[in-house]
């Protein structure tokens, strides 16, 4: 029997855009059903995503990343796991690339080097690509030095969200890692149970935090969760 995928789509005040990410999640050839995780939006989220055709959208109360991922996985019936961010927009029909690797069995995780990392809206209302602004390198730069000391891989991409990953790997590294250590815990899991982790180059833009109060706040917040998650994957060796 073929093995069936799930996108899991975790999101926060996406209203704008959830809609168009969902439909290109749709028509990504091998999924099965898009299911959305609405972590306490306030802007309407929610409805824009069942209207949009999620099979399914479950509402919560403000968790992180990490705990939305979760409530979205217990309610997936994939055997494939293929993590989207919800302000991708139509790019988020590159996941295709990462889905078919671990669908066609050439590896068990699949990650996105993101091409392109910024979107403004164009006048058709489509994310349009400019060059990314915002951060100094920082968090990817001890996210990827922790996967390469706990996990044994240098990883161009450390910190990307879009991946295809098989469900087994999750399950047994018990779930997602809270908030925005999602990614770099669930790398470092993988390489540990000798998986075959992959990194494939994608054409996918989602907003990137400015240099401003609001981008500092969010990258000092994910600087924190990284080095949580190396410690208690450091914990666990």
């Amino acid at each position: 029997m073929a093995a069936r995928a799930s996108a899991l789509i975790p999101a926060y005040n996406e209203a704008d855009v959830i809609a168009r990410t969902i439909e290109a999640a749709l028509r990504i050839p091998g999924v099965d059903e898009v299911i959305v995780g609405d972590d306490g939006s306030t802007d309407g989220t929610a409805d824009v995503a069942r209207t949009a055709g999620a099979h399914q959208v479950i509402t919560l109360k403000h968790s992180g990343k990490g705990g939305a991922l979760n409530a979205i996985r217990e309610s997936a019936s994939g055997d494939v796991f293929l993590l989207l961010d919800a302000d991708l927009g139509p790019s988020a029909a590159e996941g295709a690339k990462l889905l078919a690797p671990v669908l066609n069995g050439e590896a068990d995780m699949a990650i996105g080097i993101l091409c392109a990392q910024e979107s403004i809206e164009g006048r058709d209302g489509a994310p349009t690509l400019r060059p990314r602004s915002g951060g100094f390198g920082l968090v990817v730069k001890t996210a990827r030095f922790g996967i390469k000391m706990l996990g044994g891989q240098r990883m161009t991409a450390p910190l990307a969200g879009p991946r295809a990953v098989k469900r087994e790997i999750v399950e047994k590294a018990g779930g997602f890692e809270p908030n925005f250590g999602v990614e770099v815990a669930l790398t470092i899991d993988a390489l540990r149970m000798g998986c075959k982790v992959i990194e494939v180059p994608v054409f996918m833009v989602h907003r990137a935090s400015g240099r401003n109060f609001r981008g500092f706040l969010h990258r000092g917040g994910q600087l924190i969760d990284v080095i949580r998650a190396l410690e208690n994957k450091a914990l666990k060796r």
